[in-house]
């Protein structure tokens, strides 16, 4: 156990770079590909000049590629070949309990490696709607932006924050979600919406239709306006932007969604056949 466990730390230090930022940001990041593409944390980067240095202490300077201060996560470029990349696990598949493995630039100390187990994965109350991975793994300043993993060393977050006593990450799903962007031909509903609280003292959030495109795919599902969206493909929302996220994770252009109509509480569902974009709705 002690045998496989070190090589898996050794694997999640050849994917962890500390991050250099201008005079004060330090932090550290992931190496998402092999082609140099490196995540970490909006709030690491201190400065346009930025430099990674590897486990093995080469340093490279990196240019920012993407920054989005609301989900706190940036992109970075690396001019380097032969790079280990991360392997990158399923978020959605967490459950409370289990064993996860954090590595990061404590105090600028690289690829230093603490244990813990997973509390919960959803919104946590008095922070952003968003989804986060909490956990009691061991986190210190340097530490943010570096991976966390599960006990097949897969990355499924991105430690980011201590809260309430617990360290929490975005889940590797945001994380692929970032880097991916929005790009061409992604999956069409054909609504206006806007984000809504549920039920009080609930973190869950949903989203009210408010338009719905001519001959579109929700308009072929008989969705109508007024109805409250409130979940898809098995997943409640918490966070404002799960409804993106579901449509970029459709499975064969098909999703489920689940929604309430008028003033009944009763949850319905629906299988949308979607449709590529073709406008800026949902």
């Amino acid at each position: 156990m002690s045998g496989a466990f070190g090589e898996i730390a050794e694997q999640l230090r050849r994917v962890t770079v500390q991050v250099l930022a201008g005079t004060t940001g330090r932090g550290s990041g992931v190496i998402w590909s092999q082609d140099g593409q490196v995540v970490t944390n909006a709030h690491v980067l201190g400065g346009n000049r930025v430099e990674v240095e590897l486990w093995s202490g080469q340093r490279f300077p990196a240019s920012i590629r993407s920054v989005n201060r609301g989900r706190d996560l940036a992109a970075l470029q690396v001019d380097a070949g032969g790079l280990y990349s991360a392997v990158q696990g399923n978020s959605d598949a967490l459950r409370p309990g289990e064993l996860v493995i954090a590595v990061g630039s404590p105090y600028g100390f690289i690829g230093a490696v603490s244990m813990g187990v997973i509390h919960s994965v959803g919104a946590q109350l008095g922070l952003p709607a968003r989804r986060w991975v909490a956990s009691d793994v061991r986190l210190a300043p340097g530490n943010s932006g570096g991976p966390l993993a599960n006990a097949k060393g897969e990355v499924i977050g991105l430690n980011t924050m201590i809260a309430g006593g617990l360290s929490l990450a975005i889940p590797s799903r945001s994380v692929g979600r970032f880097l991916t962007g929005t790009v061409a031909g992604r999956a069409y509903l054909g609504v206006t919406t806007r984000p809504v609280s549920l039920d009080r003292g609930s973190v869950q959030v949903g989203f009210l239709i408010l338009e719905i495109a001519a001959q579109s795919p929700a308009e072929h599902a008989s969705l109508l306006p007024g109805d409250l969206l409130t979940g898809a493909a098995g997943q409640k929302f918490v966070s404002p932007e799960d409804l993106e996220d579901a449509l970029s994770f459709g499975r064969n252009g098909q999703l489920e969604l689940e929604f309430r109509r008028g003033t009944a509480h009763k949850v319905r569902t629906v299988t949308v056949q979607l449709a590529p974009e073709r406008s800026r709705a949902a």
